[in-house]
């Protein structure tokens, strides 16, 4: 017989005499289990793929190829590339994936160890000899002594000025504190030590937009360089490449023991840029500041264009300051 669902069935008798019904494999009618679900773990391969490839781009950001500066603009941002850990171990908890957790682990340890010993205690510390500070003061800036008296109240010896107007050069009042000052076209140089000479230096802008300054601290002299590099925009960093490597070759001469060069660089600190001046001078950030020191833009800054390198010195303290009116934080640094 066949039932109203297409199965079919057969009545037998038992020895008792009782009838049997025997059910045939049609009318259990098995329902259709659909596609395959795939095991957790191939779930996970996506995701784990994916922190494969953001370890390897925080690791290797320096090796992309540098073409209309797209290799320099992911250095200067590679810090942020950190921000993807989240995104992908969020992914692996959702996709139940042991393995894709474990691969999340990798850029994690990559990034940790490229910039989170940032934070770490730093090699800094001891009593303060020579203090030093650096700021952008922004072309335009509506008050440029309320951005220079702001920075003067850490109290730095040597403080190196960037985007000079001639109405910061008259401030009677931080003249009074700083008595020695050096200028050259929109760079400037106050300190409350004297000093000896004071140059102009070529980087390859067509004036000189940088000066070398032989201060004669306490300790014996520092000489002393404020630079301005060439700026660097997305997909033209070869001004500001060009000075940089002008800079090195002055600095590879310079015969100075004690040398700090302070400044806006225009390039940031992660970036490959940077390399012919950081292979010359230690970095004040890194040696005694805490964290990556970013400053631009000061709203809120993502970048560290501003430094202060040195050599002959070393490093006791290292700082961002907060300064009103400027599109750029201060740098600071302190040496023993």
């Amino acid at each position: 017989m066949v039932d109203a669902f297409g199965g079919g069935y057969r009545n037998t008798r038992h020895p008792t005499g009782d009838t049997i019904r025997t059910v045939t494999a049609s009318e259990t009618n098995p329902v259709d289990p659909g596609p395959a679900q795939p095991s957790r773990g191939r779930r996970g391969l996506v995701v784990a793929v994916a922190a494969v490839v953001l370890a390897a781009v925080i690791a290797g950001h320096r090796l992309i190829p540098n073409v209309a500066g797209l290799g320099s603009m992911i250095d200067s941002g590679a810090p942020f590339l950190g921000l993807g850990i989240p995104v992908l171990a969020l992914a692996a908890l959702l996709r139940r994936s042991r393995l894709a957790l474990l691969a999340v682990l990798l850029p994690t340890l990559v990034w940790a160890g490229l910039f989170g010993t940032a934070w770490l205690p730093t090699g800094g510390g001891g009593t303060v000899a020579l203090r030093v500070a650096s700021q952008n003061l922004r072309v335009g800036n509506p008050d440029p002594a309320a951005t220079v008296s702001a920075l003067a109240t850490t109290e730095p010896d040597l403080i190196g000025l960037q985007e000079v107007g001639d109405d910061i050069r008259g401030s009677a009042a931080l003249r009074d504190r700083y008595p020695y000052q050096a200028t050259e076209s929109t760079i400037a140089l106050w300190s409350r030590f004297p000093m000896r000479e004071h140059v102009g230096v070529d980087t390859g802008l067509g004036w000189n937009r940088a000066l070398r300054a032989v201060v004669e601290t306490p300790q014996g002299d520092v000489v002393v360089y404020v630079v301005h590099l060439g700026s660097a925009r997305a997909g033209d960093t070869a001004t500001r490449d060009r000075t940089v490597g002008m800079l090195a070759a002055t600095l590879r001469r310079e015969s100075a023991e004690r040398l700090i060069v302070l400044g806006d660089f225009n390039t940031a600190s992660t970036d490959r840029a940077i390399t012919p001046l950081t292979d010359l001078l230690a970095d004040a950030q890194a040696d005694a500041g805490r964290g990556l020191g970013f400053t631009w833009p000061a709203a809120m800054p993502v970048t560290r264009p501003d430094h202060v390198l040195y050599r002959g010195l070393t490093a006791a303290s290292a700082g961002v300051v907060r300064t009103p009116a400027s599109d750029h934080r201060a740098v600071t640094a302190g040496f023993r």
